[in-house]
């Protein structure tokens, strides 16, 4: 007895510790990745036009270099699938290890990637290229991040941990863009566009080393270790076809109800930087200030997101998200443009706070649609298609939309997607209640 009572205090006092070693392997994968996308789509808001598409001239250069930002979403879901299969058959932690080390090359590679005056029209096939490999190693890490922590937390808590997945992608954004104001104070314009902006994407090295030193001491998940020892049945096929299968619903379901934080939030990191300096013409420095500020707001949102959601139902709190989202997308625009650096402080603050809170509820809300068997691949999926829809349309269209009919147009654009999310969110039920590790599907069960 008194054995038993000592190696269950053991075990108690341990649960923190390693939720906490977990917690912090997600949040660096994630800080790894949206670093990489955050830098990438500053990159391609303030110089890219110029470096690797000056022949299109600057508007249609602007426009094609959001295009490439566009291209890794469009391989994200790729990678969800192809990463994914992986993740289900061989397990998570193998799976993180190598889209870390192919993220970390491909974002090293761009910063050392020569421009179209050097090489011509190499340059900008190169980029997009590198940008398809950061693309496919997102689409399978996020899926493998979130459910690094879901599967390893306690019921009750899963939704603060598993905010800690998106977390690293706020405080990343943070980095992203505290690494071109601080490069941008100390450089001339000039010298920036010339060779200062590579410094984020060479530095990004050392977050790579660091993630990968952490995720190699964690071990595998306890609902993928339960999986494995399982026999598989003769009904089970191939993750991705299983998960189309069984649960093609909550995939495009899932997808749709996250429309809102990836459209705001894109908007925010990706566009609006480019519309405060260029429409605008606010001071470069206080744009990336303003953009720093409102991650931290979304630091903030994503934590009681996460927590919130393990109160009040994850359901719940992704409904009050869009809600509010949709007359604050038709206010933006009307906001920014009265032109004053309050008001874009503003603006910023508040479109990062409500996409905070849908990415808060993310990791543990899709981690828990999903059966076991193929949860990577159905999680990873619909989180892509999500950003595929949400981070990668509304920044391509946004220049064109304003341009052609007026910056209120676009808000309408925006409100259409928290409309959407709303919808989708209604249509789902909630999961908090859910346990994530189950008996396997047999011939004839739905999930």
């Amino acid at each position: 007895m008194a054995t038993q009572s000592l190696e269950s205090s053991a075990s108690t006092d341990e649960k923190p510790v390693k939720m906490r070693k977990v917690a912090a392997a997600s949040f660096m994968g994630t800080v790894i990745e949206f670093y990489d996308f955050g830098i990438y789509a500053t990159a391609a808001a303030l110089v890219f036009a110029d470096t690797f598409f000056p022949a299109l001239g600057e508007h249609a250069g602007t426009v094609v270099s959001y295009a490439t930002l566009g291209v890794a979403f469009v391989a994200r879901p790729v990678g969800s699938i192809v990463f994914g299969h992986f993740g289900d058959r061989l397990g998570r932690k193998r799976t993180l290890i190598a889209t870390m080390s192919i993220m970390g090359a491909a974002t090293v590679l761009i910063g050392l990637l020569p421009t179209a005056a050097a090489i011509g029209v190499a340059a900008p096939v190169a980029l997009v290229v590198l940008r398809i490999a950061q693309g496919l190693a997102a689409g399978g890490e996020w899926a493998g991040a979130a459910l690094f922590t879901s599967e390893h937390s306690p019921q009750g808590r899963r939704g603060f941990w598993a905010m800690f997945t998106n977390l690293g992608g706020a405080f990343a954004n943070i980095l992203a863009l505290g690494t071109f104001l601080i490069t941008g104070l100390y450089m001339s314009d000039e010298t920036f566009a010339s060779w200062g902006w590579r410094l984020p994407f060479v530095l990004s090295f050392l977050l790579v080393v660091v993630g990968l030193f952490i995720r190699l001491r964690i071990e595998e998940t306890p609902a993928f270790a339960a999986q494995a020892k399982r026999p598989r049945a003769e009904s089970d096929g191939l993750p991705f076809k299983d998960a189309v299968v069984h649960q093609w619903r909550e995939i495009l379901l899932g997808a749709g109800s996250l429309v809102m934080a990836f459209s705001l939030g894109y908007i925010g990191i990706a566009f609006l930087t480019n519309y405060g300096t260029a429409t605008l013409d606010l001071p470069r420095p206080q744009v990336l200030g303003a953009g720093m500020f409102g991650n931290l707001l979304n630091c903030l949102a994503i934590i009681s997101g996460g927590i919130l959601t393990d109160r009040f139902g994850r359901r719940r709190i992704l409904l009050i998200a869009n809600i509010v989202g949709i007359p604050w997308a038709l206010a933006l625009f009307p906001l920014l443009d009265t032109g004053g650096l309050g008001a874009f402080w503003v603006g910023m603050s508040v479109t990062f706070l409500i996409a905070g809170v849908g990415f808060g509820v993310a990791g543990s809300f899709l981690s828990e649609l999903f059966h076991t068997r193929y949860r990577y691949t159905a999680a990873g999926l619909a989180y892509s298609l999500a950003g595929v829809l949400g981070g990668a349309v509304p920044p391509l269209v946004a220049a064109t939309l304003i341009d052609g009919y007026g910056s209120l147009v676009f808000g309408i654009f925006l409100a259409v997607y928290c409309l959407v999310g709303l919808l989708c969110t209604l249509a789902l039920r909630e999961t908090r209640h859910r346990e994530l590790i189950e008996p396997p599907l047999h011939a004839g069960e739905t999930a």
